[in-house]
């Protein structure tokens, strides 16, 4: 069987090529190699490894058509992420390129087996809330620039009160606070509308904060991990949003692995949506107190402003996909060792680091 892995050069992908190797499946990789997660030239642990490579652009029909060729099942995990001001890239790769992907099929009569999308806990925006005196149960809209600039930072019941968060679950309404939720949500839709009409068991996992190494440090904005140690690293201060308390969902990329594999060979999971997370929240100024205990940094944590799309809280409730025997088996400690390994053994240049706070903060994206 071979599978193609999309955005196969990258973190999550790359792990996953390398477990899907191991159990005997052929691997087909589909990358652009755009910067700033690469640069332009494959990365050396996806060479000599027996991988297919193929250089392509998930906007481009003839890349899909080269790629889709002779594939099994695809797992879909190429994407532009983050919260920058770009908006219509999103779409143009994200929501556009997914339909392209299930056009091609439908149009060559590919006999696809599965679709695989990774997708993300972003869609869920401030998710479910309940106001402690009534009782009532709401979904709120992202928090307004007023109360941010104010440093009022939980979400807010009717009374003007700290109101109860509730993990996120499957079955509860969706407002993207973003462009990168926005084109998830809308990436979600179509794939499974057209895979119902043209008989392609599909899957959606929506991930939550996924760590380990080969995260690419260069990525300027996004991932708590990369921003803590790199800043860790080049002894600059550690910098956390708001009051720091508030709550994200860590997991491991060894667990993502382990959830892709499973939804792509249980057919129980087909046409369906899984969270995946380690089923816990963790409070941002603990795990970057983790970080400076794992590195030994001097570096201080400073606590303060906000980004302006940013959640209060997000933690996945993950009992559905636990429900078809998967477990998260590792806890945020281990991604930070393994991470902070590889960035030290791979010698990056980390000296963007520096500039990074002004330019998100020309850029509006934070406050």
């Amino acid at each position: 069987m071979r599978v193609l892995i999309t955005g196969g050069a990258g973190f999550i992908g790359s792990h996953t090529a390398d477990a899907l190797k191991a159990k005997g499946y052929k691997v087909r990789i589909l990358d652009c190699l755009l910067k700033p997660v690469h640069t332009g030239r494959w990365p050396k642990y996806v060479l000599g490894k027996g991988f297919e490579l193929i250089k392509g652009d998930v906007r481009n029909k003839k890349d899909w058509v080269r790629a889709l060729q002779g594939a099994d099942y695809v797992l879909h995990l190429a994407a532009y992420q983050d919260q920058l001001p770009d908006f219509s890239t999103f779409f143009h790769i994200n929501t556009a390129g997914t339909a392209m992907m299930y056009e091609v099929i439908a149009e060559k009569k590919f006999p696809i087996k599965k679709i695989v999308l990774a997708s993300s806990q972003f869609v869920y925006g401030d998710g479910k809330y309940r106001c402690r005196h009534s009782g009532k149960v709401f979904y709120p809209e992202l928090r307004p620039m007023a109360q941010k600039e104010k440093a009022m930072w939980p979400i807010l019941c009717e009374h003007g009160k700290p109101a109860k968060f509730f993990p996120f679950r499957e079955d509860q309404p969706v407002f993207p606070p973003n462009a990168y939720g926005l084109s998830k949500i809308a990436l979600e839709q179509l794939a499974f509308r057209f895979g119902k009409t043209h008989t392609i068991p599909t899957v959606a996992l929506r991930y939550s904060i996924v760590q380990g190494p080969r995260q690419s440090p260069l990525n300027a904005y996004s991932g708590a991990l990369r921003i803590f140690v790199t800043q860790a690293l080049t002894e600059r201060p550690l910098t956390v949003y708001e009051d720091g308390r508030q709550l994200r969902d860590f997991v491991n990329v060894a667990d993502v692995v382990a959830a892709n594999m499973l939804v792509m060979q249980n057919k129980k999971a087909d046409y369906q949506i899984f969270n995946v997370g380690c089923g816990k929240g963790y409070r941002v100024l603990d795990f970057a107190k983790m970080v400076k205990r794992i590195t030994g940094t001097t570096s201080p944590i400073v606590v303060g402003g906000f980004r302006r799309t940013d959640t209060r809280h997000a933690v996945s409730d993950i009992s559905k996909l636990k429900g078809l025997g998967w477990r998260p088996r590792y806890q945020p400690e281990k991604a930070i060792r393994d991470y902070v390994r590889w960035i030290q053994a791979e010698k990056f240049d980390l000296g963007f680091v520096r500039h990074t706070a002004k330019k998100l903060k020309n850029l509006g994206v934070v406050g």
